[in-house]
């Protein structure tokens, strides 16, 4: 029979001793003396060690470390010094065998490159560091959700699936549609921003797509995006509302993840605040003083924003970006019409986020298009929306993969995703 489990391991205690429970999990261990084996069972909440002993001893033979189980026991003291108390093993089911030798190892005694890793994924949740970096992430995930609805955004859920590139970019995947060209979507940018017209504050976390043919450790071709659009803010306010996001993901998995943080060998720090603000033409002055050669209205490269990182390490917002650089929909600063109301948020050289105030004038925004060599009516849908009294309105967008890089100091987005999508690989 298939035994119901009644606890989580790490529902037991010591109050339980002298009880039946009945567990189920995972055989992380076994160690065989004479009459008498030591199986070590872990389950997602915890660890547990059984002692078997007599004719359910001598049927031990034909289970493999990692095959899933179902133990019924009591519960009693230890002299092991690694529990507080022990199962003595009543009955034993096999209820999923695992094969013998796994092609990874899941206590982690052999390691395995990040590749064979990800080929084998499911079984890589079963190392404690892997598991815990997933455990976290839910964490932010979490922090991130309740931290916005006390702020009064509400969120959404916007299409994948668009008929005309969503910023008048490249770097979209195409697909048939029905007899049409379909694309997916890279953000919710102009879905969002139409929806502070009834709304006014908005977020959505959600997975989007850009066909970018990089290699590096912090791209990928489908990733989770983290995003508001909130009427009547600047790019002020809502560069706000970042930084208490970001540290307020710092704040509750530094208090509430201490497991995790462990088993990743990593302790999570609140990161200084203010976050400092420095402006672009600012980062040119730095550059040139590095003997860079680069002037206004130049973008910044990599090795630009390593030399910018290295003098701001940590959090800081990088603003007031060249309109020239900055897509259509970005509004410009009023006492100068060549920099725009945007930003970046930057974690050393790392983008995390990008934003800005938005054109909420439809006209301007009309010309913007022309300007960009946009043609406005593959925009029509969207600028429709502006002739019925569109607020005024801010946002950024922020990659979650990115910051939990961050977080857990890890410099590979791979090591954050479940099952990574980039130029070389589309499977499993």
């Amino acid at each position: 029979m298939v035994f119901v489990k009644t606890h989580d391991i790490s529902e037991l205690t010591t109050e339980l001793i002298g009880k039946q429970v009945i567990l189920g999990g995972w055989i992380e261990d076994l160690r065989k003396l004479g009459k008498m084996s030591f199986i070590t069972l872990r389950d997602v909440s915890g660890i547990s060690q059984i002692i078997v002993k007599g004719e359910l001893n001598d049927n031990l033979a034909d289970i493999n470390r990692q095959s899933v189980v179902s133990i019924k026991g009591t519960v009693q003291e230890t002299k092991s010094r690694d529990f507080a108390f022990e199962i003595k093993a009543d009955e034993i089911e096999v209820l999923g065998k695992a094969v013998h030798p796994l092609p990874v190892d899941p206590i982690g005694r052999l390691e395995s490159n990040i590749d064979t890793r990800l080929n084998h994924r499911a079984l890589d949740m079963r190392n404690q560091k892997t598991a815990s970096i997933f455990k976290l992430r839910h964490q932010v995930l979490q922090s991130l959700r309740k931290t916005l609805s006390e702020k009064k955004f509400i969120e959404i859920t916007t299409p994948k699936i668009i008929g005309s590139a969503s910023e008048g970019g490249a770097d979209l995947f195409s697909l048939e549609y029905f007899g049409k060209t379909a694309y997916l979507a890279q953000s919710p940018q102009l879905y969002k921003e139409q929806m502070t017209i009834g709304l006014e504050r908005v977020f959505e976390i959600s997975n989007f797509y850009r066909a970018e043919h990089s290699h590096t450790g912090r791209h990928l071709s489908e990733f989770t995006s983290v995003d508001i659009e909130a009427a009547f803010m600047d790019y002020n306010d809502v560069m706000n509302v970042l930084e208490s996001l970001v540290l307020e993901v710092y704040k509750f998995t530094s208090e509430n993840c201490k497991k995790e943080g462990e088993a990743i060998e990593h302790e999570i720090k609140i990161p200084p605040s203010p976050f400092e603000r420095i402006t672009y033409m600012q980062c040119i002055e730095e550059l040139k003083k590095e003997g860079e050669k680069i002037e206004f209205g130049d973008d910044l490269l990599d090795s630009h924003l390593r030399i910018i990182g290295k003098n701001h390490p940590g959090f800081f917002f990088l603003m007031d970006w060249p309109m020239k650089l900055k897509p259509f929909y970005i509004r410009e600063k009023d006492e100068d019409a060549t920099l725009s109301r945007s930003f970046d948020l930057q974690y050393g050289y790392l983008e995390l986020a990008s934003g800005g105030t938005r054109l909420h004038n439809p006209e301007i925004l009309r010309n913007r298009l022309i300007e960009q060599g946009l043609n406005p009516a593959q925009f029509a849908d969207h600028l429709k929306t502006f002739d019925w009294g569109m607020p005024p309105h801010s946002g950024w967008g922020m990659g979650l993969d990115r910051l939990m890089t961050t977080l857990i100091g890890i410099d590979n987005v791979r090591e954050v995703v479940l099952y990574p999508r980039d130029p070389d690989r589309l499977s499993p």
